[in-house]
């Protein structure tokens, strides 16, 4: 299954892993094929020193290679062509029409606006997809960096959650009308 298209930012270009590559990182993370013929090197070893989101993400894949639309892109330097993090929703859209998002960025790129604007170029991109209703970003009370970025949003702390791997986190959300309403004046 092919790639989506880029999604682009003012410093940062979105690239999505193909699925036959997103399983290749996660099962052979040093194979340097995923880089191949790309416009992108990863120096900073982003997905390979730490797996991060993979390890739920390509089950999802090989169960349904359609998924793989939502799932991960490499977060990379527009003036470097370096990938210095990763960004990926967490499904498809639930039901209801929620979708959550996660990302991380490289400790070298930490604190310089680079996570706030992937998670903009992202949410401008999927509120354009018809099922997409509700914006999610769930995060630990103790993740200060990630707290300042949903603030920057103005999104509405709904409530609480339990996450198996992360423990307890806030929930934040918006709707993606407000969202478009807010962010997306040409729209």
């Amino acid at each position: 299954m092919a790639s989506e298209p880029v999604i682009l930012s003012e410093r940062l270009v979105l690239h999505h892993i193909d699925s036959n590559d997103l399983i290749t990182l996660f099962e052979d993370p040093t194979n340097d094929s995923i880089y191949s013929e790309k416009p992108y090197a990863n120096p900073y070893g982003v997905l390979v020193k730490e797996s991060g989101p993979l390890r739920w993400r390509v089950p999802q894949v090989k169960s349904n290679p359609e998924l793989n639309k939502w799932f991960v892109r490499f977060i990379v330097l527009k003036n470097s062509n370096e990938i210095i993090g990763s960004t990926s929703f967490h499904s498809a859209p639930d039901p209801d029409g929620m979708i959550e998002i996660g990302l991380g960025i490289d400790e070298n790129f930490r604190n310089q606006g680079f996570g706030t604007e992937a998670v903009l170029a992202m949410w401008k991109w999927v509120i354009d997809q018809p099922e997409v209703r509700t914006l999610r970003y769930t995060v630990s009370a103790s993740n200060l960096p990630s707290i300042s970025i949903i603030n920057k949003f103005g999104f509405t702390h709904v409530g609480q959650q339990i996450d198996e791997e992360d423990g307890p986190e806030e929930i934040y959300e918006m709707s993606a009308s407000e969202f478009r309403n807010k962010f997306c004046i040409s729209n």
